[in-house]
């Protein structure tokens, strides 16, 4: 792989440019809705709202949409993922030049009344494990299946080359770096705790703040929610072509999945 720039060599993985292509037409053609034109805040909002449903339910707490509304659901994976999206408007700026502050201040937010304050937005150490919820019975720390998380020096060594990929340039569509982004935090789990949210957050926050979503309109967490999420996951994990070709792909799918909700948004909107 290219040294230089490792992302532009996923780019062209077979079955990469086509998906991404596919994906950015979506997303240019949802710009284009009429609704935007004096709404596009408000489909944001709602867009934000469905992406932090969904995000919790990929965690296994899936509760309904009118209840998040009411404000009902005191569940504190749920109050985390509502907490991380709302963050994310306030934190597009930094993520470029500050990565490993965001990620402390999404975690702080997401992982809030799951672990003890001094733990929020702190990596994990060498002592300490993945931690479950094991309020329900039968629950593990691996709900996805992913395997042992690497060991806290690893999952270090690896995030500072995330860090390194955030930074430098590339040829690479937004999306491409999107998805490294969102499964390398998905499956080092550098915190212990509530990665996941802070995963697709972080995905959410890159398609806005390198280009391809700048009004952040885009429900991408629904469309992970309707594919084989954990499956995707896990071809990463395999590390060859074939597998991270197939992760980038369900991030473009996921994508244009998210298209379709934020339409269905901007058509109820229309409708009044």
């Amino acid at each position: 792989m290219n040294a230089s720039d490792p992302l532009a060599v996923i780019a062209q993985f077979p079955g990469v440019p086509e998906a991404v292509d596919e994906a950015r037409q979506a997303v240019d053609k949802l710009y284009r809705h009429r609704v935007l034109r004096r709404a596009s805040p408000a489909v944001s909002t709602e867009s934000s709202l469905r992406g932090a449903r969904a995000s919790a339910a990929i965690e296994g707490v899936d509760v309904p949409l009118d209840a998040l509304r009411r404000d009902e659901i005191h569940d504190p994976l749920v109050q985390g993922a509502l907490r991380v999206s709302a963050e994310i408007g306030r934190l597009g700026s930094t993520w470029r030049n500050a990565p490993r502050q965001v990620l402390a201040r999404l975690h702080s937010v997401a992982a809030a009344g799951l672990v003890p304050d001094a733990a929020l937005g702190r990596p994990r150490s060498e002592d300490e494990t993945v931690l479950g919820r094991p309020e329900a019975e039968g629950e593990t720390a691996d709900p996805l299946n992913l395997g042992a998380a690497p060991s806290a020096k690893e999952a270090a060594v690896r995030m500072e080359g995330l860090f390194g990929l955030l930074e430098q340039p590339t040829k690479a569509p937004a999306l491409v770096l999107a998805a490294v982004v969102h499964a390398e935090l998905a499956v080092l789990r550098p915190f212990g705790v509530a990665d996941g949210v802070v995963a697709r957050a972080a995905e959410r926050l890159t398609l806005v703040e390198y280009g391809l979503d700048p009004k952040s309109l885009v429900a991408v967490e629904v469309g992970h929610l309707e594919l084989p999420y954990a499956d995707g996951l896990r071809a990463y994990l395999s590390g060859t072509p074939e597998g991270v070709a197939r992760w980038v792909q369900q991030c473009a799918s996921a994508v244009t999945l998210g298209v379709r909700e934020a339409t269905a948004i901007c058509e109820a909107m229309q409708r009044g």
